[in-house]
């Protein structure tokens, strides 16, 4: 598309995809950021075009690609780019410098003869130059007269072109012949998978761009530079043109990005009554809350889907922001400041609630003191997908169209309906004069009237709810108040009606930011509760786990041992739902999709058992009397792995492929055979002979299977050499002691290739989804552990005080971490990060001087 129209198009295009949550600029080299020469060595780029593409490549979610028909070398001593541009070369062959090493030596020999035979038509012409690649040889006839040109042209495709084993490419006064049969669209394409661009600018100018202008669709842009019939969409005059537009494309990226800015993961404070959560911003703003339970529907959802999705503020009326933001001595009561007047927010947890039937819900926001206070409130039923209506009554509003009720108790609050699209939202301002303004977000009461108990003393017996638990705590020295908040968090994580334990409060904060690595963690996962009972079993309070391996027993006597294997279970102890998307929520910073549900219940974990006769293990030694229906579960969970430990799944971190041996889950099947002995001794003074078969056999099979000579650690399956920290637990299970020189070397491995400074990554082999996620906090965690376990205090106490950095300002952290972003990623709150954080500590405090 040519003329004053097509330029307007382009330019509206380029404001959308600017826009984009991930987005991946690529370019050729010669002709495109760098004019034309003469010769291929006198090439110089744009300085514009250089300052753009170094300036996008420093951006978040922005990823930069220069993709020539240059050798590699070639390419990266010409271009003066950063080293956070990705440099491809030989038209998509050389993704880095080790490529010719590696290339067959049949290839080489064919590359040779090319080479010798060209060089030979060279010869007959001082305006003809050979280009020798790694993999290619091209012949330039830009020096030639046409007919001179043309002869030589003709023998050489006579020639090496000839042979059905050679890939030929024509350019601009260039063709070349290649021994790869590769492309700059397949090489575009790699990269786009790699970082999970969600959209592409691709600028070229040559024949063997238009192999990358093939692939784009949907929401990329494809420029061509220069006249010639293209497939790209667009068109500018030359390279000047080219680094114009580049610049434009930096300048508006960089624009949105500032405009773009959520609060991290990390900022959200947590609110709990043991059977939904809500998330609050540092400004005081409610932007989560699902309804009756933590895996309903949110009625509050601005985290995923912005303003429409529902939201509930609270604000000085003259826009000051507030000083600050706590929780409340060891409670979920959370205390928001500004200048002359607080807020507090807290969930009921009065008279019991935490263990009563789900179906009622009170969050409580309370602002006292002085000042104009400004209430916003746009509740969204059904993730903002329902319309949602409102009605004034006396003492505070009625939501309309939900199947419980819901009320917003305002006594002495005038409100004004203001419409939003279908739906409606209210406005109120306030002037405070010492007084209490109390706000009661009710589910499932329909009445706004004042109740019996008033908010004074809900309050005060909702603090005591959560401080007498945390005051039993036994709490090591090290990071204190960091350790009891992060208990308190899987207290809060614990569903009170059932005793299971949800993974994290959310679902769908992303793993990659602008990427697809989204998934719901509100339900309950065998392995995480067990691992979270187990911690807080550590700390001195044993209750939660007693709670947890009574709904584990209700769902054994309620399925039989195949349905009981599934690895994950809703908080009522029922089977998860399909795995679906919400199409109407953009997702946090654009991430998408929003799910609901999650696939992982179908599949098969082999690794939970490990932990759940861990926990078993762990109660009897603090002390828990155990009975028969205890022994009951540890006899079937035994009988669950002698029956298939041997077989392959799809292991703890739940890739989307088919099932494999992994390392990790022999382990925990060793594991959990070797804590059943030890319950076996204490519950009846033996230890069965075929258990004791059983755990030799295992521990026979990972130790022979798991571990690799090549790279001198154990690996993350049997039949690879990818590292995995997961299979630091061959040591932190004690299948192998801390001395042995075989868990060490792995240690080594694991710190060497995964940690990225105060991260750890579970491993970086292709999972098949797009995009790389950020370090994982509980793989920091046993990191910690295992330099413990092998003597290295100093660097595990380093570590350590790296990883509690990570953690958001009131104590709570998510899933993950990018060391190269500096964002916190993934669900938030995480159940994992913080059993982490506990054992870490723990770990590290068993060697401090008493």
């Amino acid at each position: 598309m040519v003329g004053p129209a097509a330029m307007d198009e382009m330019a509206s295009r380029i404001d959308e995809i600017s826009r984009a949550p991930v987005l991946l600029v690529a370019s050729d080299f010669d002709g495109t950021i760098s004019p034309i020469a003469p010769s291929p060595a006198l090439a110089r780029p744009d300085r514009e075009a250089i300052v753009a593409l170094n300036a996008l490549s420093m951006m978040p979610q922005t990823h930069v690609a220069v993709v020539s028909g240059r050798a590699l070398g070639d390419l990266a001593a010409l271009s003066g780019l950063s080293q956070n541009v990705c440099l491809v070369g030989s038209h998509g062959s050389e993704f880095d410098p080790g490529f010719a090493n590696r290339l067959d030596p049949v290839l080489v020999e064919l590359r040779n003869r090319i080479r010798d035979h060209v060089l030979a038509i060279a010869r007959r012409d001082p305006g003809l130059l050979v280009e020798e690649k790694p993999a290619s040889v091209a012949l330039h006839y830009r020096g030639a007269d046409a007919a001179a040109a043309s002869r030589a042209v003709q023998e050489a495709l006579r020639g090496p072109g000839s042979d059905p084993r050679v890939q030929v490419k024509h350019g601009k006064c260039v063709v070349e012949f290649g021994v790869v049969s590769t492309n700059k669209g397949q090489a575009l394409a790699a990269i786009r998978h790699r970082v999970g661009a969600r959209a592409t600018i691709f600028i070229g100018d040559d024949e063997s761009d238009e192999d990358a202008f093939a692939t784009l669709c949907g929401p990329d842009l494809s420029v061509k530079v220069g006249e010639g019939t293209t497939r790209a969409t667009f068109r500018v005059a030359d390279s000047s043109a080219a680094a114009h537009l580049l610049a434009n494309i930096a300048e508006q990226r960089e624009a949105w990005l500032k405009g773009a800015d959520a609060a991290g993961i990390e900022e959200h404070a947590l609110l709990s009554d043991q059977r939904t959560v809500a998330l609050v911003t540092r400004q005081g703003r409610l932007v989560w809350f699902c309804a009756p339970r933590i895996d309903s529907p949110a009625i509050l959802a601005e985290l995923l889907g912005g303003p429409a999705a529902g939201y509930f503020a609270i604000a000085a009326a003259d826009g000051t922001p507030p000083l600050g933001q706590s929780y409340v001595g060891n409670s979920f009561q959370l205390r928001t400041d500004w200048p002359g007047f607080t807020l507090t927010d807290y969930m009921d947890c009065s008279q019991g609630r935490p263990y009563q039937r789900a179906g009622r819900t009170d969050l409580i926001r309370v602002v006292e003191g002085t000042g104009r206070v400004a209430i916003d409130f746009a509740p969204r039923l059904d993730f903002g997908r329902e319309p949602t209506r409102l009605r004034v009554v006396d003492g505070g509003l009625q939501v309309d169209g939900s199947l419980d009720p819901v009320v917003l108790r305002a006594p002495g609050v005038e409100w004004q309906l203001l419409e939003d699209g279908p739906s409606q939202r209210a406005q109120a301002e306030v002037v405070l004069e010492g007084s209490a303004l109390v706000l009661e977000l009710r589910y499932g009461l329909s009445t706004v009237q004042e109740l019996v108990v008033p908010e004074g003393r809900r309050r005060g017996q909702t603090a005591r709810f959560w401080n007498v638990w945390a005051e039993h705590l036994r709490i090591p020295s090290v990071c204190e108040d960091l350790v009891r908040r992060s208990a308190l968090l899987l207290k809060a994580l614990c569903y009170g009606p059932t005793g299971a334990i949800a993974a994290a409060g959310t679902t769908s904060l992303p793993e990659h930011l602008g990427g697809v690595r989204n998934w719901d963690y509100r339900y309950c996962w065998l392995r995480d509760a067990a691992l979270a009972a187990i911690a807080l079993a550590r700390l001195g309070s044993t209750g939660v786990g007693t709670r947890l391996l009574d709904w584990l027993l209700g769902i054994l006597d309620r399925d039989d041992m195949r349905e009981w294997f599934r690895p994950v279970y809703t908080v009522t102890g029922g089977h998860v739902g399909v795995e679906a998307e919400i199409g109407e929520l953009p997702g946090y910073r654009g991430s998408r999709p929003v799910r609901v549900g999650n696939a992982a219940a179908q599949q098969l974990q082999l690794d939970v058992f490990g932990p759940m006769m861990e926990l078993i293990s762990v109660l009897a030694e603090q002390g828990v009397s155990l009975s028969n229906e205890h022994w009951r579960l540890t006899d079937a969970i035994v009988a669950a792995v002698a029956q298939r430990w041997h077989e392959p799944d799809h292991g703890i971190w739940e890739i989307r492929r088919p099932r494999t041996h992994y390392v990790h889950s022999k382990v925990m099947c060793w594991m959990a055979v070797d804590r059943a002995l030890a319950v076996a001794q204490s519950f009846s003074g033996r230890r069965p002979d075929d258990w004791v078969e059983l755990r030799r056999q295992i521990a026979d099979d990972v130790l022979v299977k798991g571990w690799n000579d090549s790279i001198r650690a154990f690996t993350s399956t049997y039949s690879d050499t990818a590292l995995d920290a997961a299979a630091l637990h061959v040591g932190l299970s004690g299948l192998l002691p801390g001395s042995d020189a075989r868990f060490v070397s792995t240690v080594e491995a694991v710190e060497r290739a995964l940690r990225h400074g105060p991260t750890v990554y579970r491993y970086l082999f292709d999972d098949g989804l797009p995009g790389r996620e950020g370090g994982f906090h509980l793989c920091t965690a046993w990191l910690i552990e295992a330099l413990e376990l092998i003597g290295r205090h100093a660097e595990a106490c380093e570590l350590l005080a790296q990883f509690v950095a990570l953690f958001g300002p009131t104590g709570l952290a998510p899933e993950q971490y990018c060391p190269l972003t500096r964002r916190s990623l993934g669900n938030h709150p995480q159940a994992y990060t913080h059993i982490g954080l506990i054992n870490a500590v723990l770990a590290v405090s068993r060697m401090q001087p008493s």
